[in-house]
């Protein structure tokens, strides 16, 4: 585990939400089930594969002495969660977790819960894609100001928040899970945000209707779980919302396309996108923030933009004018 302790003895005082160290990317041999977040004020170390008392007890003492480095009079808190098959667990190590807890990026804010449930309700590996939509909208914004956006499978709505911090108009989230999108509604009334957020509690293949009819978009958010019993199935259920696309968006809007899917690679959404609606043109692909560098692109998180065009020129009107 020698990368991740020379991770922690060189690690800066953390103020943004953000991953310290990225083992799971294949780039540190030996040290492929670790990585380290931090959601100030508290560390969360994670691992995929059991660990043993020794392990944790150097890692510790490393967090120990660096925390004496660089922040002195503050108390180290910290939180190790295991993820290995059949031994799931989180344990406070030290310290204490704030309640609520709250953490920022990038100027927004957001509620997280880092001592229950393996997600901790802001997605680290999506802090480009937040940022992508921050400087569309912006720069959308200024000539469009009724922007919408549809998010979904909205989680807490942090995309949301950024849209609408950036001057849209209106935003329709969403998401099944009640839990997750009432702090979704938190989190814009943390930011100050009151107006634009509309919140739909349902499954997104059985509200087609009012989805539709609050449209069209200038930019839809397509970011699901890869696999998600009784939910959504990527290889399953992707290509339905493809379908979808150009119903939803306005002349010129965006679609940001979303999978977190290490065996799917860039393939298996472009080559649905080109057979499904071949009509929306490839834009870029969103980089992963640095530190989720992994040894293969094809596995790490995809965030693919793809952009309607705009509405045909009436060529017919046009030679009734010169005629």
């Amino acid at each position: 585990m020698q990368a991740l302790l020379n991770a922690i003895a060189t690690m800066t005082m953390p103020t943004d939400a953000q991953r310290l160290f990225h083992g799971r990317g294949g780039l540190f041999v030996g040290c492929e089930q670790w990585t380290l977040d931090a959601f100030a004020p508290v560390l969360v170390l994670t691992s995929f594969q059991a660990t043993s008392p020794e392990e944790l007890t150097t890692i510790g003492d490393a967090l120990s002495t660096r925390w004496a480095q660089i922040a002195p009079e503050q108390t180290l808190n910290w939180v190790f969660q295991c993820r290995a098959q059949g031994q799931l667990e989180t344990r406070l190590m030290s310290g204490t977790v704030p309640d609520p807890h709250v953490v920022s990026e990038d100027g927004a804010r957001f509620h997280v819960h880092v001592l229950k449930g393996q997600n901790h309700g802001l997605f680290l590996d999506m802090a480009q894609g937040r940022e992508w939509v921050r400087r569309m909208v912006t720069h959308y914004a200024p000539d469009q100001p009724r922007l919408k956006v549809l998010n979904l499978f909205a989680y807490t709505c942090a995309f949301s928040v950024v849209a609408l911090q950036a001057g849209a108009k209106q935003v329709v989230n969403v998401d099944m899970s009640h839990g997750a999108m009432a702090i979704g509604q938190k989190n814009h009334a943390l930011n100050g945000i009151q107006n634009g957020a509309t919140f739909l509690m349902h499954d997104v293949f059985k509200t087609w209707g009012k989805i539709t009819r609050s449209g069209p978009y200038g930019l839809v958010i397509i970011d699901p779980p890869s696999y998600q019993k009784g939910s959504f199935i990527a290889t399953q259920d992707y290509a339905k919302l493809m379908r979808r696309l150009p119903e939803l968006l306005a002349p010129e809007g965006y679609a940001l396309l979303c999978l977190n899917a290490p065996e799917l690679g860039l393939a298996f959404l472009q080559d649905l996108m080109q057979t499904l609606v071949p009509e929306l043109n490839f834009v870029e692909r969103v980089a992963n923030p640095a530190v989720f560098a992994d040894v293969s692109p094809e596995r790490s998180l995809k965030v693919l933009v793809y952009q309607m065009p705009a509405l045909p020129v009436r060529t017919t009107d046009s030679c009734r004018s010169a005629a």
